[in-house]
């Protein structure tokens, strides 16, 4: 039998696997789907035909969770575009614009209230192009991942299965931003250089070619990754804390509406997190696409330690509200298509007998 010490160290350990040796213990092989894949119990909780309008991990489900990322983040980051706009413009011209309420007074004295609206089209089109990569892929992976660490080990190293799935998603879907970032910033941060996405881009073409669209993708892996993997590992382990210890009964016996109010906190939770771990990338990122020439290097030599951190105030209040709308719009967005909603993760009954822990 495993010390007492151990056992409440897995029972306990919200972020990591106790490191542990598993006794060898025999058991039935697990049944496969048609595909050969091992059952997913870790990832799919177990519904019943009817209440679902398709299969777990089908082509339809992700296609519908790709449709609910569009939807999640190409309209929150629109309705956000003015407080981005004077959070690009404090990051890149602090002299100026000095803080969130002094940056809206100046913008609206210069640009009228059709001024805080720069950029709306590229950060529409941008950001639902993300989303659909964003959410989509983390579901893919997700999945891929977790047949490939099989069921157990999926469990015990689930925070890590978040982390890698997240980050693969995320690579890819700046990529797909990365371009219309490039047209925004320029658009909300240089006055007079353009003031629509149909003018914006073929001059930045012209001036710089196809580079001028993608030399700010790395600096946006280092904001968004770890962004993303903090929004998707935060939020996940926060909902499974929320159930665990504050919600007075269990999920299944939540209503839906009930079910969606603890997305919306566990996403705001998460969103601070977020914005405090891309905050110093997301400001080179900013003075990056306003100017011509530079590098991520430069700019973060110029900016300084302190300098990375202009603008977190309002990144926060932004990043967490703009977090915990998008998991509330998608979680809606499988309620409404009905699609299957894993419960939190559970301890397999093969590991609660490795562990001892099975009565």
């Amino acid at each position: 039998m495993y010390p007492t010490t151990l056992t409440q160290l897995a029972r306990a350990n919200p972020f990591s696997a106790p490191l542990f040796t598993l006794r060898q213990v025999e058991e039935p092989r697990q049944s496969t789907t048609e595909h050969g894949h091992s059952n997913r119990r870790f990832a799919a909780a177990a519904v019943a035909d009817s209440d679902v309008s398709c299969e777990f991990g089908s082509m339809k489900y992700y296609a519908l969770c790709g449709f609910g990322g569009i939807l999640s983040c190409g309209l929150t980051h629109t309705v956000v575009v003015p407080l981005d706009l004077v959070k690009c413009r404090i990051q890149v011209n602090p002299d100026k614009y000095k803080t969130i309420f002094n940056g809206f007074s100046i913008t609206l004295r210069e640009d009228g209230v059709r001024g805080l609206g720069k950029g709306w089209a590229p950060t529409f089109i941008g950001y639902s192009m993300q989303g659909l990569c964003k959410f989509g892929f983390y579901e893919v992976f997700k999945i891929v991942y977790s047949d490939f660490l099989g069921e157990e080990n999926a469990y015990l190293w689930r925070t890590s299965l978040y982390l890698a799935s997240s980050a693969s998603a995320e690579f890819f879907a700046d990529v797909a931003l990365a371009p219309m970032e490039a047209c925004k910033v320029r658009i909300q941060t240089q006055p007079g250089y353009a003031n629509t996405l149909r003018e914006c881009a073929p001059k930045m073409y012209a001036e710089e070619g196809l580079w001028a669209f993608y030399k700010g993708v790395v600096p946006l892996w280092m904001r968004q990754i770890p962004y993303t993997m903090m929004k998707f590992a935060c939020f996940e382990r926060t909902v499974e804390a929320l159930y665990k210890h504050v919600v007075p009964k269990p999920r299944s016996e939540c209503s839906k509406p009930e079910q969606l109010v603890v997305t919306f906190v566990a996403g705001y939770i998460a969103g601070v997190f977020c914005a405090v771990v891309s905050h110093p990338a997301d400001s080179v990122v900013s003075v990056l696409n306003k100017e011509k020439g530079s590098t991520a290097v430069q700019v973060l030599k110029r900016l300084g330690p302190r300098g990375v951190w202009k603008g977190l105030v309002a990144r926060i209040i932004m990043i967490g509200t703009l977090t915990a709308l998008q998991w509330f719009i998608y979680d809606s967005v499988k309620v409404y298509f009905r699609l299957p909603r894993p419960p939190p993760p559970e301890m397999p009954e093969s590991l609660k007998k490795k562990l001892g822990l099975a009565e």
